[in-house]
């Protein structure tokens, strides 16, 4: 291998390590910090606000005047209901001992 090759290599893990510890850094745990009364509230009403929109948006859909519903087409023909075929009857006929169609 060349020196070049090494180098470049050894230029990529060194960038890499650095991107690793960075974000490592970035994503470690803060000591908390309290919200005034106010900004809560501001917060609160904010969020409040915002999910009554999204919701009457999906609630109410045909305002919208590019929203075209799909339905599915309905089938060409709706197939013949199940025959139904009763249970044969029988019935014992004690003097031949067997038994017979009712």
């Amino acid at each position: 291998m060349t020196i070049g090759t090494i180098v470049k290599r050894a230029g990529r893990g060194a960038a890499f390590a650095a991107a690793v510890t960075a974000g490592l850094a970035m994503t470690a745990p803060q000591p908390a910090r309290a919200v005034s009364p106010g900004a809560a509230i501001g917060i609160g009403l904010g969020s409040f606000a915002l999910g009554s929109a999204l919701g009457s948006a999906a609630a109410a859909p045909y305002y919208n005047p590019y929203y075209y519903p799909y339905y599915a087409p309905p089938p060409a023909y709706y197939p013949p209901p199940a025959a139904y075929y009763p249970p044969a009857r029988s019935c014992w006929d004690p003097y031949y001992r067997r038994y017979y169609a009712c």
